[in-house]
């Protein structure tokens, strides 16, 4: 970077910028955050040497001071290096581009963390909301897939498989046989719907277990409650705004691949 900054003598950026006051601060702050070794009274005295025209070379801020934030190598290989905090304070320094580039680039992480935390919030939020009308509305309309006679009376050895057959009326090698030439499994290719019942069907599960409920048994229970579910969820408003904030998200997403 200092070579940038001046290609005959990359040196030169270096000792103008080691005899900034801020520069020298922001040096000492760091070694007192990151290194228990640092010797501040030393570093007093490099501090009211900071702003005048007397050198402060790197070689003896870091003897001196015990820094350990800068590096500086002598000889072919030799050279000066520092932690990625301290090189972006150089590169701001030497650049108004790359510090307008680093401000912007801020602004727009935090924008995105904002907007990742109102996603998540609101997820919640209406995730909530939809449970509750699981538990409050009337049946409407059947979408689940019934069980055969035959789904009733096999034994699953996956537990993930009893809950597979309930909500998809299909196990995870009867999906993948279907669909031989797709990545992933079938719960990787649902709609929010259905992972949603999916996710009260666990709980039900785990709890109809504890209860010593045998597997034929919880079966046809959970393709009940799978079914009752799907009814009520079928014009359910906040899993439409859920739907429409993941669109928002991976829209999102896809600009800040983009830029990268």
């Amino acid at each position: 970077m200092a070579r940038y900054a001046d290609e005959d003598d990359p040196r030169y950026p270096i000792q103008n910028w080691m005899r900034n006051k801020d520069v020298i601060a922001y040096l000492g702050l760091w070694e007192k955050l990151n290194n228990e070794n640092f010797k501040s009274v030393e570093f007093d005295t490099f501090e009211s040497m900071a702003g005048s025209n007397k050198f402060i070379s790197p070689q003896k801020w870091i003897k001196e001071t015990n820094a350990i934030g800068i590096i500086s190598k002598s000889g072919n290989n030799g050279g000066m290096y520092a932690c990625s905090d301290i090189a972006l304070e150089f590169a701001s320094w030497s650049s108004l581009e790359f510090k307008l580039y680093v401000i912007q680039e801020f602004e727009r992480l935090k924008r995105n963390e904002a907007y990742q935390y109102k996603v998540d919030w609101t997820a919640s939020r209406m995730l909530a909301k939809s449970n509750y009308h699981i538990h409050t509305h009337s049946i409407k309309e059947n979408i689940i897939p019934k069980l055969t006679e035959k789904q009733k009376q096999y034994v699953y050895a996956e537990e993930a498989d009893v809950l597979n057959v309930a909500l998809f009326g299909m196990t995870a090698k009867e999906w993948r046989g279907k669909n031989p030439n797709i990545e992933g499994n079938i719960r990787d290719y649902t709609d929010l719907k259905h992972l949603l019942i999916l996710c009260n069907l666990e709980n039900t599960n785990a709890e109809l277990i504890n209860d010593g409920v045998p597997q034929k048994e919880r079966l046809l229970k959970l393709n009940n409650s799978a079914i009752r579910q799907m009814k009520i969820l079928a014009n359910d408003k906040s899993i439409k705004e859920l739907e429409d904030l993941n669109k928002k998200l991976i829209i999102l997403n896809s600009y800040d691949n983009l830029e990268k």
